[in-house]
């Protein structure tokens, strides 16, 4: 008996340990992602360069994700119940998100090939009118899923189970398993697209790369690694899809194994995706992270970066023209 309540205990212990770590890492990311996004409005050249935009984008998405899926989280672990149609509300904000961030990387992606391969054409394709029609296009296209999601809910959902009680989960919408092999479906033909066009960017950026020289090379490879980073930020998300279905046969074997690996998943395939931007444009570009030391420091930063634009005038003139549209990554 006492070895009974030891493991329960235990159990819960591990529990605790495991929803404070999560709301560790949530704090630590939203954070980060509030500071990113304080440099993006404070500096107005970043309001003109479609890249920053975009960037902006993915954190304002990323961290919206954060906090609606954060909160799920927490409600679902001390079994709250609400009303089924309010949850509805909150999921429906969850579905568009989770894909607004691939999206993003895919139309980022689609920006550096323009600057990289159509350098003539990239004022004319990727100014500030375009790149608000572009974000309209980000989050039509994300809300596909949501809508087909929202669909078959509405048409296998009976009329009471608005006004009922539920514990606010994503399996909520799920009545049939031919619903969650669509929505997996709709997703996966959804990424299978973007990946293939960051798979042509790649290639078209490589044969840039191989006959370019100099500054431009150096420049070059820098978009061509951004690219790979952000094949790799698609690929987690893309794992994430099939998270579900792990999860779903892990649970019919042993519970405590389904918990453990629902939450190595969550750590590893929704939060660390949404991490890796602010690596990605927060530190590797020039500009922006000498930006973000400005604002970090509170303006103690400014001898540093007088320093640098000291450096800034050695450099080619075009570098010098355009320090917030040069192309870092």
């Amino acid at each position: 008996m006492a070895t009974n309540n030891s493991l329960v205990d235990g159990d819960f212990l591990q529990r605790k340990v495991k929803i404070v770590i999560v709301q560790v890492l949530v704090m630590i990311f939203l954070c980060i992602n509030l500071l990113l996004l304080t440099t993006f409005y404070k500096k107005e050249c970043f309001h003109t360069t479609t890249r920053y935009i975009l960037f902006a984008v993915t954190l304002l998405s990323d961290s919206l994700l954060l906090f609606m899926s954060d909160i799920l989280l927490i409600l679902t672990h001390f079994n709250f119940t609400m009303h089924v149609w309010l949850c509805v509300i909150m999921c429906v904000l969850v579905f568009l998100y989770l894909t607004v961030t691939p999206v993003t990387l895919t139309a980022m992606t689609l920006e550096r090939y323009v600057a990289i391969c159509m350098p003539l054409h990239h004022a004319e394709l990727c100014n500030i009118r375009r790149t608000k029609h572009c974000i309209l296009i980000i989050h039509s296209l994300s809300s596909v899923p949501c809508i087909v999601i929202l669909s078959t809910f509405f048409a296998s959902a009976p009329a009471s189970l608005y006004k009922q009680y539920r514990i606010c989960s994503l399996e909520i919408f799920v009545f049939y398993r031919w619903q969650s092999y669509l929505i997996s479906a709709v997703y996966q033909f959804q990424f299978l697209i973007m990946c293939i066009v960051i798979v042509f960017s790649y290639v078209k950026i490589m044969k840039v790369a191989k006959s370019a020289s100099g500054g431009n090379k150096k420049s070059t490879w820098k978009g061509l690694r951004t690219v790979v980073l952000h094949g790799f930020q698609l690929l987690l998300c893309l794992i994430q899809l099939w998270c579900p279905f792990i999860e779903a046969a892990i649970l019919m074997i042993n519970f405590s194994s389904f918990e453990n690996v629902r939450y190595f998943n969550y750590i590893t395939f929704y939060l660390a995706p949404r991490c890796l931007s602010p690596l990605i444009y927060g530190l590797r570009d020039e500009t922006f992270s000498l930006a973000l030391k400005h604002n970090a420091c509170f303006g103690f930063y400014c001898v540093k970066n007088n320093q640098w634009g000291r450096q800034r005038r050695d450099r080619s003139p075009v570098s010098l023209s355009f320090p917030c549209h040069s192309s870092h990554l």
